[in-house]
């Protein structure tokens, strides 16, 4: 489970008066900060804490520190991700720096991890990351993802981790690359010169050299021991003999100090720690609250004075804690009675967080005093806000805690809980669940309704649609479509109008359905009253995704017009919003990005696409790393670099998560396409038999893309191309029928080009006039030049017979230097430089843009620069036509 940010765990530990300076370790700790990692790993006790705090009161002001202390409730992967966050954005507001909004609750790990990355890169300053307490964290995804940090680490950020037990991160890789420092326990005792000091300062008994070295000998150096002793010696007069009888191994020091401490405490003070020591944090009226009394403010300052190992947690002393091993012992040495009083006390705290509105340390308390009961009805009044809030990871952690039968007959809290399960697509006990509340609903109308709890009753209206919406959801999980639209379409009949939210789910669901099956038209009303709907809630970051899905359908219908005025439009909605930059920003501009590469407007292509670069994946929905690339590389493609498209689509296939959209154009098929481009057949032909691909198989919408690639490999084998005609009839009448123009442009391209390879040569031209009016009132260019020396055939042949001339001769012109005069030698001898010649060269390569970039040792943004003046001087626009124009021109000698 995850709770909300928690501000006091963000706070630097302050120094304490008459702390022992350690010069020793101070400068190791300054020695630590160029290697990636600094360990402190050492039992509880040992001053890892302080040492932090002093090395940190003496580190460069200009720096920044990210300060955690993590607890229990952190080792969750969103809590560690968003307090870890949190942190960061105090440092680099701190330093004069800014740091972006990110949310790890509403993405998956791997994708919250490449952001983080992204936006520490981008620092213009250096930046210390402690966290404290690492030892409560064991979850094997933040353990996965920090490493993942630590690996590809910028080199102004130095994470250090204090712990009680090494941590499961790569140390052996660290160690042997030397990007590890060490500071273990051996280190952190208490030298006898440190221990003479401590002791000389802190007693105020004058100790005989001999019982300072005895009493060096028997703690070992051990600091929480040392003070615990200290504390021990006040008021003795036989110091010498209690030193003496003083043994035993760490944790039996320990208990026998604590009981030594304790036994001398007064009464109240003793009373106080055992009737505290549960809390995580300290407050004076929360004191009052759980013990039920007063001047438990004055108590804490007290506490604080006299060094009973109590750590303020903020700047104002207002919050406190115990130190960790004091509160274990002190929880370990609970008398019988107050044991029992415990779920009282945690009670108590319960009830004191919810009057302070603070309802997530209500609920955590409610829950550890196993009031089950009441902490279900202050989840039932959390949820709301919660869902809005995106906190999904937070009602699914509840729904693990509370069984059953104490959700059964809570219908409002029940349907709560399910939409945290479905939205992290843990579908296990779904029906069972939405069964308990259909029966709890069933029992409010009938003489059981006692039985049934009811805490927001504001909620009840809706229940029945939600009902519905998650079983749409269950059936979209077993892929039946049929039963999406069933349930979908239940749940416009029975959300009230106001709930404009479930209403909007259920439109989108069903546009879901619709597009699924191919329906296009069907499916975006669909989608627009989704996203109107939650427009009208104020839900813009969902605007933006649903925006996303009418792109992609409009585009599938041949509208790029109207895709790109839903993005623009969507763009307009962000950018009206007050406070930083919403979460999907970034996909609308990659999205864009595509729509204008597919008009030929490179210029506007890079610009959108850089945008959305620019802006990063914290100002994109889950997807964006994904879509990113795939834009990338299909402007890479039609620029010549098909082995830049090709790492690009590798990396997209990496980071593909998987959302609620249909997975209408695979990555594998657009790998496909570039492999053909590329003339790697056998490549394509093995995607082919992995896929199971035929010209005979059952069309249905979601294999289309692949259909039609096949259809290209087909092509491009000199015997297919009947084969390839066969195919793309049946497509054609698929596409025709349901309105899918964009792909009727596609299949007539391939069509002509078929009949032409056939020698049919009316046919070709008849297929081709059709693709040419189709798509020219929407400015449809890279579907042609996709083709090669055929289409240009094809274009010419329009052309004569005066078939949209204008936009005929837009696209011959789109295949640049076919059509072109070239410019003399001998200017491009004298124009293009070394560098640019060297470039040239390899863009005769099959290396990518990186690798082009590595072997010329430049940077991939100079590589790119260069690659642009190439284009310009040589008179093209894409690489297979500049390594051409070499060619014509002799600019480069063949080695």
């Amino acid at each position: 489970m995850i709770t909300p940010l928690v501000a006091t765990k963000l706070f630097v530990p302050k120094l304490r008066p008459g702390l022992i300076e350690r010069p020793r370790l101070s400068e190791r700790m300054r020695r630590g900060t160029q290697p990636k990692l600094t360990l402190i790993s050492a039992p509880a006790g040992f001053g890892k804490t302080t040492l932090l705090a002093e090395w940190l009161a003496g580190t460069d002001s200009k720096k920044g520190v990210a300060w955690l202390s993590l607890d229990h409730t952190d080792n969750d992967v969103a809590a560690f991700w968003s307090h870890l966050t949190a942190a960061l954005q105090n440092a680099a507001t701190a330093a004069g720096a800014d740091f972006p909004e990110l949310a790890a609750a509403e993405q998956s790990p791997d994708t919250f991890v490449a952001q983080l990355l992204n936006a520490l890169s981008a620092l213009p300053i250096e930046i210390d990351v402690v966290l404290d307490d690492y030892h409560v964290i064991d979850h094997p995804g933040i353990e996965t993802g920090l490493s993942f940090l630590l690996e590809h680490l910028p080199p102004q950020i130095h994470i250090v981790i204090s712990t009680r037990a090494d941590p499961s991160l790569p140390l052996g890789r660290l160690r042997a690359r030397g990007e590890l420092v060490e500071i273990r326990s051996a280190d952190l005792r208490f030298t006898p010169a440190e221990t003479s000091a401590y002791l000389d300062g802190a007693t105020g008994l004058r100790l005989t050299a001999s019982d300072i070295a005895l009493l060096c000998d028997r703690t070992e150096g051990w600091i929480a021991a040392l003070q615990l002793a200290v504390l021990s010696l006040k008021g003795r007069d036989d110091a010498a003999t209690f030193i003496a009888g003083f043994a035993g191994s760490d944790r039996y020091i320990v208990d026998y100090l604590v009981e030594e401490v304790l036994q001398r405490l007064p009464d109240d003070i003793r009373n106080f720690l055992f009737h505290t020591c549960f809390l995580g944090r300290l407050r004076g009226p929360l004191c009052d609250a759980v013990t039920g009394g007063s001047g438990s403010r004055a108590m804490l300052d007290m506490l604080d004075r006299q060094n009973l190992f109590i750590v303020p947690l903020d700047d104002r002393r207002q919050w406190y804690r115990y130190h960790h091993l004091f509160a274990d012992v002190l929880l370990a040495h609970l008398a019988d009675d107050v044991r029992a009083e415990l779920p009282v006390l945690h009670r108590r705290a319960s009830d004191w967080y919810e009057q302070q509105g603070e309802r997530f340390d209500a609920i955590r308390h409610a829950l550890l005093a196993n009031d089950l009961e009441r902490a279900a009805g202050l989840i039932e009044l959390a949820a709301p806000d919660t869902q809005k809030n995106r906190g999904e990871a937070i009602l699914r952690g509840w729904s693990k805690l509370l069984p059953r039968e104490i959700v059964r007959n809570r219908p409002v809290l029940g349907i709560s809980l399910v939409g945290g399960l479905v939205s992290f697509g843990d579908f296990d006990g779904i029906e069972d669940r939405l069964h308990d509340v259909e029966l709890a609903l069933a029992k409010l109308a009938s003489t059981a309704s006692h039985e049934v709890v009811v805490v927001d009753e504001a909620q009840l209206p809706r229940l029945a649609g939600a009902v519905e919406l998650y079983r749409a959801a269950l059936a979209q999980v077993r892929g039946d479509v049929s039963g999406i639209i069933e349930h979908a379409t239940r749940v416009l009949e029975l959300a009230p109008a106001g709930d404009h939210v479930g209403r909007a789910a259920g439109s989108s669901m069903l546009g879901i359905a619709y597009w699924s099956r191919g329906s296009l038209d069907a499916a975006s009303k669909a989608w627009r009253a989704g996203r109107d709907g939650l427009e009208r809630a104020g839900h813009i970051p969902d605007v933006l995704g649903v925006s996303l899905a009418l792109c992609d359908i409009n585009r599938a219908r041949g509208r790029l017009s109207e895709a790109i005025e839903v993005c623009e439009q969507a763009l307009r909605l962000a950018a009206a919003q007050s406070g930083p930059t919403l979460r999907g920003t970034a996909d609308m501009h990659a999205g864009l990005s595509d729509l204008y590469r597919e008009r030929n407007d490179f210029h506007a292509a890079h610009k959108h696409l850089s945008r959305s670069e620019e802006l990063g994946e914290q100002a994109g929905l889950p997807q964006h790393p994904y879509r990113w690339r795939v834009a990338a590389a299909q402007l890479r493609r039609d620029e010549g670099d098909l082995a830049g498209a090709i790492e690009l689509l590798d990396e997209a296939e990496h980071l593909y998560v998987s959302d609620f959209f249909p997975p209408v154009r695979p990555i594998s098929a657009m790998r496909t396409r570039v492999w053909i481009a590329q003339g790697r057949i056998d490549e394509a032909l093995r995607w082919q038999r992995e896929n199971a691909l035929g010209i005979d198989d059952d069309l249905v919408y979601l294999r289309e893309y692949e259909h039609m690639t096949l259809a290209r490999l087909l092509l491009a084998q000199d015997s297919r191309s009947i084969d390839a005609l066969r195919l793309l009839a049946r497509l054609l009448d698929d596409a025709t029928g349901n309105g899918r123009t964009g792909t009727v442009i596609e299949i007539s391209i391939l069509q002509a080009l078929a009949h032409q390879s056939c020698g049919d040569a009316n046919s070709a031209l008849a297929a081709f006039e059709r693709a040419l009016l189709l798509a020219a009132p929407q400015g449809y260019v890279r579907l042609f030049v996709e083709g090669d020396e055929r289409t240009v055939t094809l274009l010419k042949a329009a052309l004569k017979r005066g078939i949209t001339v204008a936009y005929t001769r837009k696209l011959l012109a789109a295949f640049g230097p076919m059509e072109r005069i070239a410019p003399s030698h001998t200017d491009l001898i004298e124009a293009l430089s070394d560098r640019e010649l060297d470039v040239l060269r390899l863009l005769r390569s099959d290396l990518g843009g990186p690798e082009i970039a590595r072997e010329l040792m430049i940077s991939l943004n100079t590589m790119r620069t260069h690659t642009k003046n190439i284009y310009e001087k040589l008179g093209v626009n894409n690489r297979r036509s500049a390594v051409h124009r070499a060619d014509e021109l002799k600019l480069l000698v063949r080695g």
